[in-house]
C-alpha cells in the first residue's frame, strides 16, 4: 500500500503585550529537516506514513513579535508547504500566546493560511501549550488537538505523540475527528495554576477520566496567558472527539469544574516581596524566584531589582543567575567596571558596579561584587536546569542562597527540596494582576472582575453544539 505524505512544522512563543522588547528574526531558532523529525520523534514510518519536515520556529518568550516578520515568517511556511504534493495531512506545533501588533488572533491566522492552502480534506492536527489562547477561527480550521497537561512543562514529547497519534489514526482508519471547545471566564498566572499543585493537579487527573468516554480521543484545559491584554485572553476547555454533541458534554463538564475552582487558585510556594523572601530565607541554602521578570513567560531578563536589594542586605554568598545585559557583558571583555539594569528596557534600577573578579564561559561572564556572584548573560536566557549551572563550572552548594528569574521553580531545581520563595517583582509579567492594564480583554473575566454567573457553550469554531 503506498505511504500517505503528511508535513510538520510550526511557530511556538509567548508574547508579554507588557514587554517594550519586540521579537524579531535573530531572536528565533529554526528547526528543520531531521532536526525537527527528532524533535517530534514519532515514529510515522510505523503508521505507513511519509514525514515532510518544513520548520518549526522558536524563540524565548518575551514581547511581542514585529509584525513584517510574522508575515514575511507565516508566507514562508506556506509557500514552503506549497511545494509538498498531495498531502493527507499536517502538524503543527504551535504555543497559542503570540501577541503582534494589529493582528488579534496571530495562531488562528497562522492556521487558517494553512488551511487555505492544503484543503478542506487534509487532516490538521495541532499541540499547543497549556498557556496559549483559543479562537472560532482556530478551531474551525483544525481537526485534531492537544496540548500540554503539566506546568511545569515534563510532557512536551507526549504532547507531540498524542497530536502525532490522531493525525495518524484519522489518516489511516479514513475519519475526520471534530474539535469542540468552550471558553472559561478566568483567566490567572501559570503560576497561580501549578498542575502539580491543588486544584489544578486533581483537575488535570481527571482529564484522562474523561479521555476513556464513548467518543472522547482528547480532552484538555487551556490556562490561557494573562500578560497579553488581547479579546481571546481568556481559559478554555478542548475536546477532540469522534462525535460533537459527545465532545460537547464532556468540553461544558470541565469548564464547569475550572470555573467552580477558580476561587481555590493560589501559588504554589511561599510568595512576597523581596524583604520577606529574605527573612524566609535566611538560614539553609535556599532558592528566590524573581518572578516579574522571569525570560520564560515573557519578561525581558534584564531587571537589577533583586540585585539591588541583595547588595544593600550584605548577605552572605549569594548567586544571581542571571541578568540580561549585552552591555555589560561587553564593557566586562574590556575591563571591571560595568553598568547593568534595564538595558534591554526592561526597566529598573541602573547599578553601576565593580568587579572583584569575572571569568567568560557560554557567552556570559560570571561576576563576583563583594559577596555576590552575577551571571551576566549576553542573550536573554533562563536558568532553570541543573546542567546550566554545570556548563558555568558553578557549583550550586558553594552558595548561601540561589535567585533566578522564574515563577515556579522548574523540575531540577524543585527536585533540590531546599527552602524557595516568589518574589512579587516588577517586570513584563508582573503577578499583580490587579495593576496591570487591561484594556482589550473581555468582560466579565475572573480575577480582573468578579461574579458569579457562567453558563459554559460548547462550539465547533462555526456554531454552537448543543
Amino acid at each position: 500500500m503506498a505511504s500517505k505524505k503528511i508535513a510538520i512544522g510550526g511557530i511556538s512563543t509567548e508574547c508579554s503585550s507588557y514587554s517594550p522588547l519586540y521579537q524579531k528574526e535573530s531572536d528565533f531558532t529554526v528547526v528543520r529537516g531531521q532536526e525537527l523529525l527528532d524533535l517530534v520523534d514519532f515514529p510515522f514510518a510505523d503508521y505507513n506514513l511519509e514525514a515532510q519536515p518544513i520548520f518549526f520556529s522558536k524563540s524565548v518568550p518575551g514581547g511581542p513579535i514585529e509584525s513584517q516578520y510574522f508575515s514575511q515568517l507565516k508566507e514562508q511556511f506556506v509557500k514552503e508547504l506549497k511545494l509538498i504534493d498531495s498531502l493527507d495531512g499536517i502538524l503543527l506545533l504551535m504555543h497559542g500566546a503570540m501577541y503582534v501588533d494589529d493582528i488579534e488572533d496571530p495562531e488562528g491566522e497562522w492556521i487558517a493560511s494553512v488551511r487555505k492552502e492544503v484543503g478542506p480534506k487534509c487532516i490538521i492536527s495541532v499541540s499547543f501549550d497549556l498557556h496559549g489562547q483559543m479562537t472560532n477561527q482556530i478551531i474551525s480550521n483544525i481537526d485534531a488537538f492537544a496540548a500540554f497537561k503539566t506546568a511545569p512543562h515534563i510532557d512536551v514529547k507526549d504532547t507531540y505523540r498524542r497530536s502525532s497519534l490522531m493525525l495518524a489514526k484519522a489518516i489511516n482508519e479514513g475519519y475526520r475527528p471534530y474539535v469542540v471547545w468552550s471558553p472559561i471566564p478566568v483567566l490567572v498566572s501559570g503560576e497561580m495554576s501549578s498542575t502539580f499543585v491543588e486544584p489544578c493537579q486533581s483537575i488535570y487527573e481527571s482529564l484522562d477520566l474523561y479521555n476513556l468516554e464513548s467518543n472522547i480521543l482528547d480532552c484538555n484545559l487551556m490556562i490561557g496567558y494573562v500578560w497579553a491584554d488581547t479579546k481571546r485572553a481568556t481559559a478554555s476547555s478542548i475536546v477532540t472527539c469522534t462525535d460533537e454533541k459527545s465532545g460537547a458534554i464532556i468540553c461544558k463538564s470541565i469548564a464547569n469544574l475550572y470555573w467552580d475552582n477558580r476561587k481555590k487558585l493560589k501559588y504554589g510556594m511561599k510568595s512576597g516581596d523581596i524583604h520577606s523572601a529574605l527573612e524566609f530565607c535566611k538560614d539553609d541554602f535556599s532558592i528566590i524566584a524573581d518572578s516579574g521578570d522571569n525570560p520564560t513567560a515573557g519578561g525581558v531578563g534584564d531587571r537589577a531589582d533583586i540585585l539591588k536589594a541583595i547588595l544593600e542586605a550584605d548577605l552572605k554568598e549569594t548567586l544571581i543567575a542571571g541578568i540580561a545585559s549585552k552591555s555589560a557583558y561587553d564593557e566586562l571583555k574590556k575591563g571591571n567596571q560595568f553598568t547593568i539594569g534595564g538595558t534591554f528596557s526592561g526597566g529598573g534600577p541602573s547599578l553601576i558596579l565593580t568587579a572583584d573578579s569575572v571569568y567568560f564561559q557560554n557567552q556570559c561572564a560570571i561576576v563576583k561584587v563583594n559577596k555576590t556572584t552575577i551571571v551576566v548573560t549576553k542573550l536573554r536566557r533562563p536558568f532553570h536546569m541543573l546542567k546550566d549551572f554545570n556548563d558555568l563550572k558553578i557549583n550550586l552548594r558553594s552558595f548561601q542562597l540561589l535567585i533566578v528569574k522564574s515563577g515556579y521553580l522548574s523540575p531540577d531545581l524543585e527536585n533540590l527540596s531546599v527552602p524557595s520563595f516568589m518574589v512579587l517583582s516588577d517586570g513584563a509579567v508582573n503577578q499583580d494582576l490587579s495593576s496591570i492594564p487591561n484594556k482589550q480583554r473581555n468582560r466579565n473575566i475572573y480575577p480582573f472582575q468578579d461574579f458569579c454567573d457562567f453558563t459554559p457553550q460548547a462550539s465547533n469554531g462555526k456554531s454552537i453544539v448543543s
